[in-house]
């Protein structure tokens, strides 16, 4: 297993709360509803999907690409790891 496969949940949720934190100058309980709090704008949106498909080589299309899937950073962290773990091999 590669040290790419090998990320945690808890690394990734890290992952994602310093990069969201960073842009908005605040801290981001995991949580917080991004939306509700007024912390991600549309293109903001846009930048987090870049983000996580960069950071976590995935890839976010269609029906993963609703707003829930952005609500918060443990939704963002689950998404994450679904389509990790969908990339997957069954043998590995």
């Amino acid at each position: 297993m590669s040290a790419e496969q090998a990320i945690t949940a808890e690394g990734i949720e890290q992952g994602i709360t310093g990069f969201v934190a960073g842009r908005v100058n605040a801290e981001v309980p995991a949580d917080q509803d991004l939306f509700a709090s007024g912390l991600v704008s549309s293109m903001f949106a846009m930048e987090l999907v870049v983000h996580l498909e960069q950071a976590f080589s995935v890839q976010i299309l269609g029906d993963d690409l609703k707003r829930d899937n952005f609500r918060t950073v443990a939704a963002m962290t689950a998404l994450v790891l679904r389509l990790r773990d969908a990339g997957q091999p069954a043998d590995a």
